[in-house]
């Protein structure tokens, strides 16, 4: 008789369910390849908060814009930064673009500080691709926008 015997599984040929990859096609499908590629991922704009007994310190990281493309509004002690980054649309003479890794689009990062801000006292200054804000504290609440020079 057989001295080897195999065993049997009627399931093995079966795919296993994958809910994620059931979803990752449907959205491929439906021309939404990259749908949730960003989906977690961490702000592009990056902080130093620093803090006195008188005010925050803030360096943020924006290289690559312009000063008219950068805004920040206070609101009590919440923060928000934004810029927009533009595509340039140039004269290409019969050229045709290989390659676009820059992106154009806008970005966008809030946070909360310990502290309501003294919006009329607040500073800003833009240089070499770094925001550098000067946050005074304040008891009580106010909203501004501050004008970057």
């Amino acid at each position: 008789m057989a001295q080897h015997m195999m065993h049997f599984d009627p399931l093995s040929d079966i795919a296993r369910f994958d809910p994620m990859r059931s979803m990752d096609d449907f959205l491929k499908d439906m021309g939404f390849k990259d749908a949730l590629k960003d989906f977690g991922r961490p702000s592009p704009i990056r902080l130093d908060v620093t803090e006195s007994e008188q005010a925050y310190q803030i360096k943020a990281e924006l290289p690559g814009f312009k000063v008219d493309d950068i805004s920040v509004d206070i609101d009590g002690n919440r923060v928000s930064i934004s810029a927009e980054s533009r595509q340039e649309h140039e004269e290409t003479n019969g050229q045709k673009v290989v390659r676009r890794e820059r992106h154009a689009g806008q970005y966008f990062r809030s946070f909360s500080l310990a502290q309501d801000i003294d919006a009329d006292k607040a500073v800003a200054r833009y240089r070499d691709g770094v925001l550098d804000m000067e946050l005074p504290k304040l008891l009580g609440g106010s909203a501004k926008r501050l004008q970057i020079s």
